[in-house]
């Protein structure tokens, strides 16, 4: 039987028992820019590394944004989509913290988010899954917390994860240096999030194709400047001691 009789709704189920909507949602995550996350016992730090759509274009694209003072997140995918949550996300921080004046739990909030893109999968509606993945970098009483969420509504924490296009050399960095994240400060942790990132692209990153945020302890969430930027990469060796 053709793909196309099956993937015309969300609620169509092949005879393989595939949803192939939900399945080119997940692909739009994998062809995605490159969004890295690292955390350490004191901070977090997101890296997106961002193109523009078209080479005439100036314009790169937003791909981490800060939602409130304990949270920031990062899109892979459908940027629309990605913006979508983001002002949903911060709806909801700004709404419970008028209504309690305290922060937004960040893992119940992560957990709206899935339930939000499960709905995706459960009603008609003439409506497609979110072909976005994010990355969303907190700090709470507990201390930093790096989610990840997905198109198929599962969400997973983790100590360190890339996502995108070219995220399995990133990952295979982050995996061997893993044991040593836990104790970096907040600019050690800065410039190993943007090593992994110069290992996974073949091309020269500097402040304007990768953004990078900061969630934490005793500081609110910082998007860093360009300049910021460069002045970590220009102090930064290729062979960064991680030792």
């Amino acid at each position: 039987m053709q793909k196309s009789l099956y993937d015309q709704s969300t609620l169509t189920w092949s005879p393989q028992g595939r949803l192939y909507q939900v399945e080119y949602a997940t692909e739009a995550v994998n062809q995605g820019n490159l969004l890295i996350g690292v955390r350490s016992k004191t901070h977090v730090v997101l890296v997106g590394f961002k193109t523009a759509p078209n080479e005439k274009l100036s314009y790169f694209p937003e791909k981490l944004f800060k939602v409130s003072n304990h949270i920031g997140i990062g899109i892979c995918g459908l940027t629309p989509d990605g913006r979508l949550l983001y002002q949903y996300m911060k709806n909801q921080c700004l709404n419970y913290n008028y209504t309690f004046n305290s922060d937004f739990p960040i893992e119940k909030l992560v957990n709206q988010i899935a339930e939000k893109s499960q709905l995706k999968t459960q009603r008609g509606e003439n409506k497609r899954p979110y072909g976005v993945g994010l990355l969303i970098a907190g700090f709470d009483r507990t201390g930093p917390r790096l989610f990840r969420t997905c198109p198929t509504a599962n969400y997973y924490e983790y100590y360190c994860v890339a996502m995108g296009s070219r995220c399995q050399g990133a990952n295979s960095f982050l995996e061997n240096n893993l044991e040593k994240l836990n104790n970096m400060n907040k600019d050690e942790l800065i410039k190993f999030a943007l090593l992994a990132t110069k290992n996974a692209e073949d091309v020269k990153i500097d402040g304007n194709n990768v953004d990078v945020i900061v969630v934490g302890k005793d500081e609110t969430t910082k998007l860093l400047t360009v300049d910021e930027i460069n002045n970590y990469l220009n102090g930064m060796d290729d062979k960064m001691d991680l030792s």
